[in-house]
């Protein structure tokens, strides 16, 4: 649905300026596609599509799209799981959401379609941004540590594409030109194998809840992106607390795997200098940029798939960025 929004972005910003400013964020972006569970047939923007400029959907109509469609997509990511490891014996699903609400809640949905036992526990990690991947994988490892037989079902489902708005203005339009959909699926049990997660970190920035805000509006969730956020981290990550806390005071050059969520080029870019990497370092989360864009929670999942089909990882380091601003991380490498 890349090209469908930008052919939209470009009727809506009429100003010049903005306009020449929007094109060459956009061919900058390193974003090649995103994708969205509105319809395949027509453009959700064009005539008779989700977002037709005659009938602009509320918010109800957007949450009944998500209530059918987060589900199904996140059962297409455990059935893709399914075919690389064994499902049975599940014994906690975790899940995390920021982009829909329904109850009983997509986990209970999941549950059900799976057949899963009654007393699976459940949770549900909602509203925390782009970190909640973090929040939803340092839980599955919370659990097996205190149940070592546990074996934990974490999924991450957005559909960010839910929530288009109405609006000429550029930093609105250049925060929705980064967002698609996405899920994945992971299990995490105590068995030795694909990546041992290890020690947790979390940050929040003084001084920055401004910075990254979503509203509940009558026309769905309204994404409040400041341009100061990439500056605002590479601060972050420059000072002494980053490097004690995420990297266990190693050097950047001593990571030989980072999962960075790909939140944007920009983003990644301010990671890349702050922290002085090689320019390949960055290869996966650009990747996942180029084929995706950003999926909020969904987006380290598929950072850290790839990096478990790459080469052996010694030391790793899992990062994600979100509201508050707050970044937060843990510690990996490869288990076998």
């Amino acid at each position: 649905m890349h090209p469908a929004f930008l052919d939209w972005a470009r009727q809506q910003l009429t100003g010049p300026r903005e306009a020449a400013l929007f094109e060459r964020m956009a061919a900058r972006s390193g974003i090649g596609h995103r994708w969205s569970v509105l319809a395949e047939d027509r453009s959700p923007t064009g005539a008779g599509g989700f977002y037709d400029a005659a009938n602009w959907p509320g918010t109800a109509a957007r949450m009944e799209v998500y209530a059918s469609e987060a589900p199904a997509l996140a059962c297409a990511a455990i059935e893709q799981l399914s075919a690389q490891v064994s499902l049975e014996g599940i014994t906690h699903l975790v899940l995390a959401s920021c982009t829909g609400f329904v109850a009983p809640g997509v986990d209970q949905i999941i549950a059900r379609r799976l057949g899963l036992a009654p007393s699976v526990e459940r949770l549900l990690v909602g509203f925390m941004g782009c970190y909640a991947a973090v929040a939803a994988l340092r839980s599955a490892r919370h659990i097996v540590r205190s149940e070592p037989a546990a074996r934990v079902l974490v999924v991450t489902v957005e559909l960010s594409t839910l929530h288009l708005q109405q609006t000429s203005d550029l930093e609105a339009m250049l925060a929705m030109l980064q967002f698609g959909d996405g899920a994945a699926a992971a299990l995490v049990t105590g068995d030795p194998a694909g990546f041992a997660l290890g020690q947790p970190f979390a940050a929040t920035l003084p001084d920055s809840h401004e910075l990254i805000r979503w509203a509940i509006s009558d026309t769905g969730f309204v994404m409040h992106l400041s341009g100061e956020v990439p500056g605002r981290i590479a601060e972050a990550l420059a000072g002494e607390a980053f490097s004690a806390a995420a990297m266990g005071g190693h050097a950047p050059g001593e990571i030989d795997g980072w999962a960075v969520h790909a939140g944007g080029r920009s983003i990644l870019d301010a990671v890349e200098r702050s922290l002085a990497l090689p320019p390949a370092a960055l290869d996966h989360s650009r990747g996942v940029l180029a084929e995706c864009g950003n999926m909020s929670s969904a987006t380290l999942m598929f950072v850290l798939a790839r990096l478990l089909a790459g080469p052996r990882v010694s030391r790793g380091v899992a990062l994600a960025f979100g509201p508050g601003l707050a970044s937060e991380g843990f510690a990996f490498e490869s288990a076998v």
